[in-house]
């Protein structure tokens, strides 16, 4: 069976990594062992260490899932893009302004 590479930009890369490295360090601080985790996450140890390592062939929801197996750390992923400024102030420029119609004039009884 052919693996499909995953091309990501090396910037992403290091974010990945350093991700994986934090879950590491959170699941040790923890005194978790990678079959604990593993099982809770119902994952592989293989997939787990991808996890670790930052894999970006890992799926999404294999690093939530993750995270949820130490002890509830998923939910700041409600965190991400929330606060997302470019993407209003792009949106706000592309809004369509109301027309409004000329102010009628009242009629005189003159």
């Amino acid at each position: 069976m052919n693996r499909r590479s995953v091309v990501v930009m090396p910037q992403t890369q290091m974010l990945l990594s350093t991700m994986g490295e934090q879950i590491k360090l959170a699941r040790l601080r923890r005194k978790l062992s990678v079959n604990l985790v593993s099982e809770r996450a119902g994952i592989s140890r293989a997939s787990l260490w991808a996890v670790e390592k930052g894999s970006p062939s890992v799926a999404m929801g294999i690093y939530a899932a993750v995270l949820h197996a130490l002890n509830g750390m998923d939910k700041d992923l409600l965190k991400i893009a929330k606060d997302d400024e470019l993407g209003r102030k792009l949106q706000d420029l592309d809004l369509p302004r109301r027309k409004r119609a000329p102010k009628k004039r009242g009629i005189s009884n003159e």
